[in-house]
């Protein structure tokens, strides 16, 4: 296998090649500029790992990688636009820098470019990527749907929460990797279980996120540290507060969270005290590494080398120990 920055370059190279500028300029240039602005292309490196990891050169894979990349920013793009935030990876979101209107439009031909990348496979695999994109974008939708429609609920239960980001997050991992599998016609019980180990680890992942969202460091966050407080989300650690609180901390809190101050930043910390000091925080470390358990016991099954489960391992691991 190659090292992760291999799968990295190469990956860059292949999206650079696809960014050149078109015309109109105000279609193109912002998707350009979102699909530039970084990030830690973790979906399209685990497509190219995956293929490689059953025998296929991973080179072939690149289109796959890259129409998963290209979703996954016209989802943000969307997402960005509905959650009307100011920053995406330390820099401004696309509806900020041009308008509303750009965002939707550039954001659709996103959607549409994606699909396209599936035309450069023979009949077989393109078909099986198709089926597999429609069924991973539509469930994504349905995960943000949710996570909207939680904003405004008082009932939300862990379970819902767990679907949410299962749905929102973690099925475009698990497709990710299948991708790779897809492409490199690995055996179809294999293809299922290394979408399993993707979907686990996405859902570790948004965990994980949802952590640095309110623990992180906003020099290496990228975002805006606290967004989800400021949103009123009911993310796993709001819940977690919830349930492990006390009523006098748990009316603070539901209070806090049921208030949109012009200045958020004493919101943002009595929120973060109270996570902490609930085992709210504790209990959301303990999560995300249940479900990284949860990715690594699907390898036992998956008919791989023992060095090509060992670097899947590492991935992940290294994933959950991030600071961004």
């Amino acid at each position: 296998m190659q090292n992760i920055q291999s799968y990295h370059d190469a990956f860059l190279k292949h999206l650079e090649a696809f960014v050149q500028p078109k015309e109109p300029v105000t279609l193109y240039e912002p998707i350009s500029y979102i699909l530039q602005l970084g990030g830690k292309r973790l979906r399209p490196m685990l497509t190219l790992m995956t293929a490689e990891v059953f025998g296929c050169d991973y080179k072939k894979a690149l289109n796959a990688a890259l129409s998963v990349e290209v979703f996954h920013n016209f989802s943000l793009v969307h997402d960005d636009i509905m959650d009307d935030a100011p920053l995406r990876r330390g820099q401004e979101t696309v509806h900020e820098k041009w308008d509303v209107n750009t965002g939707v439009l550039s954001g659709d031909a996103m959607l549409i470019m994606a699909y396209q990348l599936f035309e450069n496979y023979e009949s077989k695999t393109f078909q099986n990527l198709a089926r597999l994109f429609s069924e991973t974008a539509l469930e994504v939708c349905e995960g943000q749907q949710y996570d909207v429609d939680f904003e405004t609920r008082d009932d939300v239960t862990i379970a819902e929460y767990l679907k949410m980001i299962e749905y929102k997050t973690a099925v475009l991992v698990g497709a990710a990797m299948k991708m790779g599998a897809i492409v490199a016609d690995a055996a179809q019980d294999c293809q299922n279980l290394i979408y399993n180990f993707g979907k686990n680890l996405g859902i570790a992942f948004q965990l994980q996120d949802d952590y640095l969202d309110v623990f992180g460091d906003p020099e290496t966050f990228g975002k805006q540290v606290g967004g989800d407080i400021i949103e009123n989300k009911k993310t796993y650690l709001y819940l977690k507060a919830l349930e492990f609180s006390n009523k006098e901390d748990r009316l603070q809190l539901e209070h806090l969270y049921g208030v949109s101050p012009s200045d958020p930043s004493e919101k943002i910390e009595t929120v973060k005290q109270l996570f902490a000091s609930s085992g709210s925080a504790e209990a959301t470390k303990k999560e995300i590494e249940n479900y990284t358990n949860k990715a690594f016991s699907v390898l036992d099954s998956i008919k791989i080398s023992e060095e090509n489960k060992d670097a899947l391992k590492a991935f992940g691991n290294d994933l959950m120990n991030r600071n961004v």
